[in-house]
């Protein structure tokens, strides 16, 4: 049985509690001194409201931090031995506080109606009115949809959720803090897809950090042995979290403030204040990754490691709440730049898009024009900081990969850079066939050559592999690629059905409208076809282990149908004359396009030429894996002959001569008779 220590699993929330209530402190002191806990409407709420409101949105995001660190220390981090029952335990913690989560959700909900509406909690139709607008109003109802998923997440915990339950669980709470950034306290500023972006890496990487920490410190008595393990993968994951949480928040903060001539407020001196929290805890951090850590490894059980990793722990959670109170307080404070822009009434493309209209599209355009996409363009940088890093890796250990799978995955992030950052993503906000281009380079180019980076393979090559049940990075990977539900979307007729079935879905429903209005919808058409494109490239000419691949003559068949299909929908956007999200290009009005059916109509012509280039890239794919396939049949074939005397053939010969004689016997007879 894993050895304990002796300290008291009744202490062992604590040190959450003291770093609770010194959260709320901080969120206090922060009201008071920036002025947000006085009147700011002309319908005073109370003071019930005013004070209440932050404190209830700081133990509401605290909850959301602590599940989501303990699941990820059930799920993913912490091991279980045969006669411990730690990961019950962290599901039980889990489920109480995804409860709390909840809880202190629908608080921060009932009080936030209170504040727009300026009444008193428990007036005359106050409950009434609770119901009726948290439904209707962003404000309320992404809070009250991810207390929503809190309770759901509790439900769940508390019937046993295991391992694996625990992992999607944890991914689970990630995906709901995305609902808090399109409302949190710099969604609403004048660079709303920034702010909106910046916001949400902001929450994913406090989640995971603060939660982390504190799930550790909850579960620290009864880790045993598996200390040391716990400790070194919630660092690596604690060093990616702080430089997310630091460059994000760094980011946040310059929208909000509108440059250096905001630092003279109040909101400035808490925003600096929390600068300073976040150098502290690299700081600490520091200390604990190369000095605890190590110590730990070389002995588990030594006393003197644990008591200065328990103190380190302590000091970081007691900083990192006090962090989260100061964030709360700020997202009730009036920051330097807040308000509509401008342009809100004299651009009718911003007033839309929360962009400003473009100016005319000239050749220089194709190459001038350029504005980060924060979200994507993180993610396209992270995805080729690891495959280098991986690559690099097995270069240091002496093995080799291939140059061209590298060239492959720079060239695809370097596409989709360039689709989400540059012309045809600032045209395609306003202009149908440069949205199309945009589409098509996304779903149909970049998928090509990210599946032909083999992502997969150097994955399993490079990540160790974890030999104590829990699961790593390498394991979800193999899990992933060897589920069933994996195989079944891998099935090319599949594949290209779920590719281009959405597309005409897509164009031809509310998606398409609010993928041009919305950040959201933005997000998840890029998202969508990303994925869908993904793994139908992978269907026809992926080269990491999987489902099995079908032979190279079906593929090709499968690909041809999918041109058909393809141009078929790119003839009938050519030859359309009903003019698609009507709502939006409608009143535009943009003087370089005239008609916007002629628009639609060009971007048919974009669908159909646009998707020709990586048609042919496919079938050449296809083709050099056929003939591959062809030659090393032949070649095994001659060597076969080589070894037995073509015995293969000599049979065959001896086949067709028996043949040849009983034929021969049989028209003689038959010439008798």
């Amino acid at each position: 049985m894993t050895s304990q220590p002796s300290a008291r699993p009744t202490s062992t929330g604590r040190p959450i509690a003291i770093a609770a209530l010194a959260g709320l402190i901080a969120c206090a002191a922060a009201l008071q001194f920036t002025g947000a806990a006085d009147k700011l409407q002309l319908l005073d709420p109370g003071a019930t409201v005013r004070w209440g409101l932050p404190l209830a949105t700081m133990l509401f995001e605290l909850s959301i931090a602590l599940t989501v660190g303990l699941l990820l220390l059930g799920g993913l981090l912490m091991p279980e031995g045969a006669k411990t029952a730690r990961r019950f335990r962290v599901g039980r913690y889990a489920a109480w506080s995804a409860l709390s989560w909840a809880f202190f959700g629908v608080v921060s909900v009932v009080l936030g109606y209170a504040d727009d509406a300026g009444v008193r909690v428990g007036s005359s139709g106050f409950w009434t009115g609770v119901w009726r607008w948290t439904w209707q109003l962003e404000l309320l109802r992404n809070p009250a949809i991810t207390a929503l998923v809190g309770l759901a997440i509790a439900i769940a915990c508390f019937a046993g959720a295991g391992r694996d339950g625990q992992a999607w669980l944890f991914f689970g709470a990630l995906v709901s803090l995305w609902p808090l950034a399109l409302v949190g306290h710099a969604a609403g500023s004048n660079d709303h897809d920034a702010a909106v972006n910046s916001l949400a890496f902001h929450l994913l990487g406090v989640a995971l950090w603060v939660g982390g920490l504190l799930a550790i410190l909850l579960m620290w008595p009864r880790l045993g042995k598996g200390a040391p393990d716990v400790v070194a993968r919630f660092s690596a994951i604690a060093t990616w979290c702080y430089a997310i949480v630091g460059l994000s928040g760094l980011l946040n903060a310059w929208i909000r403030l509108g440059g250096f001539g905001g630092l003279d407020s109040r909101y400035s001196v808490i925003a600096l204040a929390k600068v300073a929290a976040l150098l502290a805890l690299g700081v600490l951090g520091w200390f604990q990754r190369h000095r605890v850590v190590d110590r730990l490894r070389v002995d588990s059980s030594s006393k003197t490691g644990r008591a200065a990793f328990g103190r380190l722990a302590a000091l970081e959670g007691l900083v990192m709440v006090v962090a989260i109170g100061l964030g709360a307080a700020l997202s009730r404070s009036q920051p330097p730049v807040s308000g509509q822009s401008p342009l809100q009434k004299t651009d009718i493309a911003f007033s839309l898009t929360d962009f400003p209209t473009p100016a005319p599209l000239v050749t220089s355009s194709w190459f001038a024009a350029w504005r980060v996409e924060w979200l994507f363009t993180a993610v396209a940088v992270i995805a080729l900081g690891v495959y280098l890093h991986w690559v690099w890796r097995l270069h240091r250990r002496g093995d080799k990969w291939p140059v061209a799978r590298t060239v492959w995955w720079i060239c695809g992030w370097a596409c989709f850079v360039y689709f989400v950052d540059g012309a045809p993503a600032i045209y395609g906000h306003v202009v149908f066939s440069m949205h199309m281009l945009m589409h098509m380079g996304v779903s149909m180019l970049v998928p090509i050559c990210l599946v032909r980076g083999g992502i997969v393979t150097l994955a399993m090559r490079a990540l160790p592999k974890r030999s104590d049940g829990t699961l790593g990075p390498r394991e979800i990977l193999l899990a992933v690629m060897h589920s069933r539900i994996f195989g079944f979307f891998a099935n090319p007729v599949i594949a290209a059905t779920l590719s281009f079935g959405t597309l005409i879905a897509f164009y031809y429903s509310p998606w398409f409208y609010l993928s041009l209005t919305t950040h959201t919808g933005h997000v998840l058409m890029v998202t969508h076809f990303m994925i869908t494109g993904y793994v139908y490239a992978y269907s026809l000419v992926g080269i990491d282990p999987g489902p099995k691949r079908w032979a190279p003559p079906i593929r090709m068949l499968v690909l041809l149908i999918a041109i058909a299909f393809h141009a078929f929908f790119g003839v009938a956007m050519m030859t359309g004359t009903t003019l698609l999200a009507p709502d939006f290009f409608s009143v535009l009005h943009l003087s370089w396009v005239p008609n916007p059916l002629v628009d639609q109509q060009r971007a048919g012509t974009v669908a159909w030429g646009a998707g020709e280039f990586p048609t042919f890239m496919f079938a050449m794919l296809i083709a050099s894996e056929w003939y591959r396939s062809d030659r090393a049949a032949g070649e095994r074939a001659e060597r076969q002959a080589a070894r037995d005397g073509d015995a293969e053939l000599n049979a065959y010969n001896d086949y067709l001569a028996a043949r040849a004689r009983a034929e021969a016997t049989g028209s003689r007879t038959t010439e008798r008779d």
